[in-house]
């Protein structure tokens, strides 16, 4: 009789363990580094409640756009959305479902690390290649109480296709006519002056170790890295530092239903301008990106406790939660993913 009672013990502290447990499923997904510290925790709490492991690959939004159209990962994240024209280059319809805002900062690397102020047309003139010097002018008087050097601006850049690239040149392109005609916007442009590095890493990088530099970063690796950031006026004439606070600020706009939308250059009050959206990429019909229905339903799971539970590793990690209507938009866009004319979304 014991023994009976002991193999039944053995069998239900096995069930137990086993229990919502996906057995060994492994996602696939590729993009953006701009999130990437925030998917890392993400997917790894995630494997310690399910035991799905996602393989995830930060290569920049370029190349997790491209993988997706070849159907060689699960998911795609980008923080550029597919623009019209590119979504005609998919052979089978793709949705964008956010996961969180982030803000991509304007770093530099400065004696004493001050705290700068600068303006959209000052910020556009220094990747233009136009300011020259710290101590111009122009930076000077937004900034009479630093003691500016008289060291040559370095200017640091995305050598990788990058959605953080394609939302700091949507901003230039937004406030400088004249990037907007020379350089314009995209994950990749022909930077008129500076040195290339690959990532968010390879940019915080150059400028952590070159005296007088200035980048672009996303904001948890100018925090990650000690690094000093600007203050910008926004479009409603605010000096706003980026934080939580003032990402968050910047999505109190209309969103339409897609959530394909540019945050940069809010017209929110007290938004800060460089802010924007990063999106996971699927197809909205799941067979058509080559999964099996039982990776099919385990992605939708995925995405689903991202988008509820998950949100709550953002701010630790210093990106902004998504808002309720945000979140609303983006659960409805996932119940418009199916497997085979059926919705996964229970």
């Amino acid at each position: 009789m014991k023994k009976i009672l002991f193999i039944l013990l053995v069998i239900l502290i096995a069930g137990f363990n086993t229990a919502g447990f996906s057995k060994g499923i492994e996602l696939t997904g590729a993009g953006a580094t701009f999130p990437y510290p925030l998917y890392s925790k993400m997917f790894n709490e995630y494997h310690k409640l399910t035991g799905t492991k996602v393989n995830y690959q930060a290569i920049g939004s370029g190349g997790g756009i491209r993988q997706l159209r070849a159907k060689t990962v699960d998911f795609g994240a980008s923080d550029a959305f597919v623009n019209d024209e590119g979504l005609k280059k998919f052979a089978s319809p793709i949705v964008h479902i956010p996961m969180t805002a982030g803000a991509v900062v304007v770093a530099y690397n400065l004696p004493g690390n001050p705290q700068l102020k600068l303006t959209p047309e000052v910020l556009a003139d220094i990747f233009l290649g136009k300011i020259k010097k710290w101590n111009d002018k122009r930076i000077a008087e937004l900034n009479k109480n630093v003691q500016l050097p008289s060291l040559p601006i370095m200017v640091a850049h995305r050598s990788d296709g990058s959605g953080t690239t394609f939302i700091f040149t949507d901003y230039l392109s937004k406030v400088s006519k004249e990037w907007k005609e020379k350089v314009g916007k995209g994950k990749s442009v022909n930077w008129p002056v500076g040195l290339g590095g690959k990532g968010n890493q390879g940019v915080a990088g150059l400028v952590k170790n070159m005296p007088g530099s200035i980048g672009y970063v996303e904001l948890a690796y100018a925090i990650q890295n000690n690094m000093p950031y600007a203050t910008l006026k926004n479009k409603a004439g605010n000096f706003v530092k980026p934080s939580l606070e003032s990402v968050s600020k910047a999505a109190n706009i209309d969103l339409p239903d897609d959530m394909r939308v540019s945050l940069t250059n809010t017209g929110a009050s007290y938004g800060y301008p460089i802010s924007g959206f990063t999106w996971i990429l699927v197809y909205q019909n799941l067979e058509d990106g080559k999964l099996s229905e039982e990776k099919a339903k385990e992605l939708v799971n995925l995405l689903k406790w991202m988008l509820t539970e998950g949100q709550k590793y953002c701010e630790p990690l210093h990106y902004a939660p998504l808002s309720e209507t945000a979140k609303k938009k983006a659960l409805a866009i996932l119940k418009k993913v199916k497997y085979r004319g059926k919705a996964l979304l229970k």
